[in-house]
């Protein structure tokens, strides 16, 4: 027994060994060395592969160019050219400026004594317009020096438009966001942060030209100046400039602390004040109401935004700074932050001061890695402002961006020679046919293996993001040692080089949290954080208890009896709800004295409730095909039958409302309005050497030459199984001059002989002309796979904050159209919406129509979508149906343009009772053509019979004619 019992023992004991020895295993080569050996002594700027307009190629240019010595203040009021400027007199303290609109330029005259590198600094004031950031491009002597120069932004200065209040539920309610502008001083910079000291800009001997040409929004400039290039002085030689006896502090024990909500001024209207429920450690700490108690978070990641502080310090001294900060959003990552005191930065410490990863608060004291710094301070007002930086990281990322570039580029390359799907037996001799290709995998190995290396050694830690790179290292070691793999496992290179681009968007992205800030003399004691295990358990007991408390379905103020009371049930995400309610308490309860209760609601919800009686006056966010739905069963009211419709509907497009005509009626109102554009990639079609198209023969045309390279054109298709899209058939059917159904409604007009030609052209696309029925857009376009797509408008802000290698490589045009016969283009699109409807069981119509007239109004939607943006961001901005709303959103001049044009060439698409059955056979007919080769003439008949046979049956069963 003794015997058995030690050599199970022995048994277990070895496997515990052999399990050890396996972790050990892979954790060493988790933590493996460094790769140096695969890259040291080799050329890795890329410069043969890559761009030749970026700044890394224009530096190498002038890399022996000394700097400017002295600064040469340009003259901004003797321009030798300009358009769309004017000067104002004793305009914001100053005797005169120079006013440049959006649409202008304005140029100057620079004498320079010596040629060299230089600096350019602007002081500008942001005039009031859209509410986006100023951009500008500049060109030197005639010429853009370089891709970053061509869209140099300028920020705003937003502030709380009025104090914290309080809902009736004791909830602390968010400040709207308004402008606050000021004079603001400027480097010519890197938008994107990449390139983190102001850009070099190199200038001849002798006289040169400056021109600065409007992009976006419309300035003040008060100067102008090219400057000799100073690096900013260590701590040291700082304070050993500061005569420090006059700044003797009689209070040595001094301390202040500024709340991080407190904040004054910020470049970003979404860097609000926010509720941090998380920790019992925040100040104030909170679980059953919500406090404004800190600043940052999720919005304040990307390089450039700005939060500033005012303080007050009794007397002169010097005086340290602590911040209360956390950074837990991702973990192996620094959150860097530039520190501006009074409107400078005082040392080369405050350049850039890192916040590490930690899931606790954490007091950090600006100090220079020994000794905390202190700072001369005179008695009186004082800024502090900490600006996003990428700090050492944004090298790292200038490469690995260009990286991706030039990984893309021979993506095509091979995708020419393989297609998209290649034959997985045939031997392509990639290495015969593109020898260039393998040297330049080679080369990209090679940066790659330093990006790991670079990226583990200034986080510390092997991240995800070096992980994934390094995985695409390999596989191009893998390809250069076999290259009859390429073919083979193309596929996975394209994703290993999304997964790169997006660690180049995951990396650049610096989130941070502010709690408070001191400012304290040398002899102050620094209050610690109480944040330990008898807190934190404490603050998460309060918080589930106070869950079965707390209704979070009811927002903002909540009324429970008495007079002019409406319910309103919105349909979105809370974000949306919670915009909406602060907007009904502080406007338009004040305005009308109709009280409203706001309710976050699932969308199959609604029915149930307005079956059984208990639903809400009115709804908001409603899918357009819901509210016909509802009006055949008389479940909403007509609100064309109101007085003032006919005013409200004025800045709606005519196109928006016909969702919602039901028999003579109104029976809902559009909120939002989205149509499709032509997306396209402008390096591609330059590469190609091919033009726009700008009717559907164009697209035909240049359809060859796209596919040539195996590359594709995006086409919507309703055969798409994720996401049928019938813009596409509906274009071509709108642009004949066709409709979907006859004018009552009663039947569809598929059988028509316009509807038959659209119809047939459309399906061409995919049967003739070979377009993929199903694509993922944004991955494809992002590749250059797909050069050409049409998509909805709102993809724009997606690809522009989703993929910022394409920065300056891609835009969006009008809708291709059909030409006629007296040369004209038609464009018409179909567009949808969301509705708004007013419920018949309602028992105050009238003040639900009241609030629906203020809801739609085009200050209610610009106000809207203008916090949903400083809420979510860029990329959920909001596509109101609202025009004059629409035109004052934050739209740059280039893009408002495209999208003011092809809104005037909308169509609305009328909603009958049976329609669901138009778009299913709609459908089924092109799967049928698509997947059996159907004639699509007897196709489309077949199921017109089909579907207007329904359409009867559904008329009949609503007792309509």
């Amino acid at each position: 027994m003794i015997k058995r019992f030690l050599t199970h023992r022995n048994i277990i004991i070895a496997v515990a060994v052999l399990a050890v020895a396996a972790l050990i295993l892979l954790f060493s080569q988790f933590k493996e060395g460094d790769f140096s050996a695969k890259y040291e002594g080799y050329d890795l700027s890329g410069a043969s592969a890559g761009r030749s307009n970026i700044y890394i190629r224009y530096m190498e240019r002038y890399a022996d160019i000394p700097h400017g010595e002295e600064d040469i203040p340009v003259d901004i009021f003797s321009w030798i050219s300009a358009e769309g400027v004017s000067v104002l007199e004793n305009f914001e303290h100053e005797k005169q400026v120079l006013r440049t609109e959006e649409a202008g330029y304005v140029e100057f005259s620079v004498d320079v004594k010596k040629s060299g590198l230089y600096f350019l600094h602007i002081e500008y004031f942001p005039l009031q317009s859209r509410g986006i950031a100023i951009e500008r491009a500049l060109y030197i002597n005639g010429e853009i020096p370089f891709l970053g120069a061509d869209r140099l932004a300028f920020q705003r200065v937003w502030g709380d438009g009025a104090n914290i209040r309080f809902d009736n539920q004791g909830n602390e309610i968010r400040p709207p966001q308004v402008e606050k502008p000021k004079w603001e001083n400027a480097w010519f910079k890197d938008s994107l942060g990449y390139i983190t000291d102001p850009y070099y800009f190199y200038f001849s001997e002798g006289v040169n030209t400056v021109r600065l040409e409007g992009v976006n929004e419309p300035m003040a400039i008060r100067a102008f100046a090219l400057k000799a290039p100073v690096q900013t002085k260590s701590y040291r030689d700082y304070i050993a400039d500061v005569e420090t006896e006059h700044y003797k502090n009689a209070r040595s024990n001094y301390l202040l602390k500024v709340q991080g909500e407190k904040a004054v001024r910020r470049s970003d209207p979404s860097l609000y004040a926010i509720y941090d429920r998380s920790s019992g450690a925040t100040e104030p700490p909170s679980v059953a109401k919500i406090r404004l108690n800190m600043i940052g978070g999720q919005s304040w990641r990307v390089a450039g935004q700005w939060i500033e502080w005012e303080f007050d310090v009794p007397e002169d001294g010097m005086y340290r700074i602590t911040v209360k900060a956390r950074q837990n959003y991702n973990r192996g990552f620094v959150s860097n932050r530039t520190v501006f005191l009074n409107g400078e930065i005082p040392c080369r410490e405050l350049n850039s001061v890192p916040f590490t990863y930690n899931n606790k608060w954490k007091l950090s004291t600006f100090n220079d890695a020994q000794d905390d710094l202190f700072f001369p301070l005179k008695r009186g007002l004082h800024t502090l402002r900490l600006q996003a930086t990428l700090g050492d990281l944004g090298a790292i990322l200038n490469v690995m961006e260009e990286s991706v570039f030039r990984l893309n580029s021979i993506y095509r390359k091979i995708l020419v020679l393989t297609g998209p799907e290649p034959d997985v037996y045939r031997d392509y001799r990639v290495e015969a046919v593109y020898p260039e290709v393998i040297q330049a995998m080679e080369l990209e190995s090679k940066i790659l293996y330093k990006l790991v290396d670079d990226l583990t050694r200034y986080t510390g830690e092997r991240s995800a993001q070096a992980a994934a790179t390094l995985t695409l290292a390999r596989q191009l070691e893998l390809f250069i040692r076999r290259p009859d793999k390429i073919p083979r496992t193309l596929g996975n290179f394209k994703a290993n080089i999304s997964s790169l681009g997006d660690s180049l968007l995951a990396l650049s992205q610096s989130q941070l949290d502010i709690d408070y800030i001191l400012v304290s003399a040398e002899n102050s004691r620094i209050p610690k954080i109480r944040e330990n295990f008898l807190i934190a358990a404490s603050h998460e007991i309060r918080s589930f208890l106070t869950s079965f408390f707390v209704d979070y379905n009811n927002l903002g103020d909540v009324y429970r009896g008495g007079s002019n009371i409406i319910e309103v049930w919105m349909l979105a995400g809370r974000d949306q709800s919670n915009i909406l309610k602060a907007m009904v308490d502080d406007t338009f309860t004040p305005r009308t004295g109709i009280r409203v209760n706001v309710k976050l609601v699932a969308p199959d919800a609604v029915m149930p409730a307005v079956v059984a009686r208990t639903g809400p006056d009115m709804a908001l966010t409603v899918p357009q095909g819901d509210v016909v739905n509802y009006a055949v069963r008389k479940a909403v009211v007509d609100i064309s039958s109101f007085p003032g419709y006919a005013e409200a509907v004025s800045e709606l497009s005519p196109s928006v409302v016909v969702p919602f005509k039901f028999q003579n009626g109104i029976y809902g109102l559009p909120e939002t309005q989205y149509f499709h554009v032509m997306y396209y990639r402008k390096d591609i079609f330059e590469e190609l050497g091919i033009k726009l198209p700008d009717t559907w023969d164009d697209v035909i045309n240049i359809l060859p030459i796209i596919q040539k390279s195996n590359m594709q054109v995006g086409i919507p298709s309703v055969a798409n199984p994720a996401a049928p899209d019938f813009s596409n058939f509906l274009a071509h059917l709108f642009q004949r001059g066709g409709t979907l159904y006859n004018e009552d409604g009663s039947r569809t007009l598929l059988d028509s002989e316009i509807a038959i030609d659209a119809f047939d052209v459309y399906t061409k696309f995919y049967t003739h002309y070979k377009n993929p029925v199903t694509y993922d857009f944004v991955n494809r376009f992002r590749t250059g796979e797909m050069p050409l797509a049409f998509a909805d408008y709102t993809w724009f802000n997606t690809l522009e904050v989703f993929a910022p290698e394409l920065r300056g490589l891609w835009g969006f045009a009008r809708m291709p159209g059909l030409k006629k016969n007296d040369g004209t283009i038609d464009r018409s699109v179909s567009t949808g919406t969301l509705a708004s409807m007013v419920f018949s069981n309602s028992k105050h119509p009238d003040l639900a129509w009241e609030f629906l007239k203020w809801w739609i109004s085009s200050e209610t939607q610009l106000r809207f979508g203008r916090e949903l943006e400083s809420i979510m961001g860029a990329a959920a901005r909001y596509p109101t149906a609202n025009y004059d709303a629409f035109k004052r959103l934050s739209w740059g001049s280039e893009q408002m343009a495209v999208l003011d044009e092809q809104r005037g060439w909308t169509v609305g698409v009328p909603e009958v009772p049976g329609g669901y059955f138009v778009s299913r056979h709609i459908t089924n007919a092109v799967r049928r053509i698509l997947n059996e080769g159907e004639d699509t003439r007897e196709t489309l008949l077949d199921y017109t019979l089909t579907i207007n046979s329904e359409l009867l049956k559904k008329r009949k069963e609503f007792g309509l004619e």
